[in-house]
């Protein structure tokens, strides 16, 4: 049975407590350092005929405010902060094991220096480009509507990579390729196309910096197999370890954000999870 650790504190003493070469796969999502208070509003919609906005088939929905959720992304030494966190997951990662590094494009080129110092630049693998389009566009330059995430291995040549497992995707001009190969898709490039987590939608869980589980389901699927032991150490809503469970990987999941737990324990219901350092049956008795 696949087990669900998670773990509420700083991370860095956590990622130090556990044992060497002990994680297949460790996906992270750190903080930005936008310089910027990140802030996200979660509504729902109630179909009124008297409505703020127009849906499917031209019905009118009513918004209700949920509530929102923030939080300040403002570091004066990132790397410094990063450093030592990296470090830990180097270590931690097995002989075959992968770290994914989820950034922006302010970030991404510093980060990458320090992984290469970390990991060795041999061991870069990909940069994955997550493109959306949803949003504000700004008209004073080209809008950012993307993601940088950075694929390092332990080893330049020994890592899980199972291309068989990988979602197939349409083609762009599939009239250029044959019915038989428009029908099955192709396989998909470093250039991921994924919309964001709805603000509406199911998925949606309210938390400012959530990703939406159809691109971490993709790392998990390719990089790790069923059983694996896979980690996260910047948590926030949870999504990357719903994803491992779905797909029968082990998961330990930390953050130090009371609202991510809470968010967390709301997720994973009645789903068997070691909560560690954090009263859970406190946030069943909020609900």
């Amino acid at each position: 049975m696949v087990k669900l650790t998670v773990y509420f504190g700083d991370n860095l003493p956590v990622l130090r407590d556990l044992p060497s070469a002990s994680v297949d796969l460790i996906y992270i999502d750190p903080p930005f350092n936008t310089g910027k208070v990140q802030q996200r509003t979660q509504i729902s919609t109630v179909q009124d005929a008297e409505g703020d906005r127009t849906g499917f088939q031209g019905k009118r929905y009513r918004t209700e405010k949920i509530g929102t959720r923030a939080y300040d992304d403002t570091f004066d030494d990132f790397l410094g902060f990063l450093e030592p966190r990296l470090r830990e997951a180097y270590r931690l990662l097995k002989p075959d094991g992968s770290l994914f590094f989820h950034i922006d494009y302010r970030e991404v080129h510093y980060c990458k220096v320090l992984l290469d110092s970390i990991f060795g630049r041999d061991c870069f693998q990909n940069e994955i480009i997550w493109a959306y389009d949803y949003g504000a566009r700004t008209k004073k330059r080209w809008p950012a509507k993307h993601d940088n995430i950075l694929w390092y291995s332990k080893d330049p040549k020994n890592f899980q990579f199972h291309l068989e497992e990988v979602d197939r995707i349409p083609y762009m001009a599939p009239g250029l390729v044959g019915p038989e190969k428009a029908a099955r898709g192709k396989t998909p490039t470093d250039v991921w196309w994924h919309t964001i987590v709805s603000p509406s939608g199911a998925e949606k869980t309210g938390y400012p910096t959530q990703k939406p589980r159809g691109v971490l389901e993709r790392i998990v699927k390719v990089h790790s197999r069923p059983g694996d032991r896979l980690l996260d150490f910047f948590a926030g809503s949870g999504s990357f370890g719903e994803s491992a469970l779905a797909l029968g990987r082990n998961c330990t999941l930390i953050d130090n954000n009371p609202e991510a737990l809470q968010v967390m324990a709301k997720r994973f219901g009645e789903a068997d999870v070691a909560w560690i350092n954090w009263e859970i049956e406190k946030v069943k008795n909020e609900r």
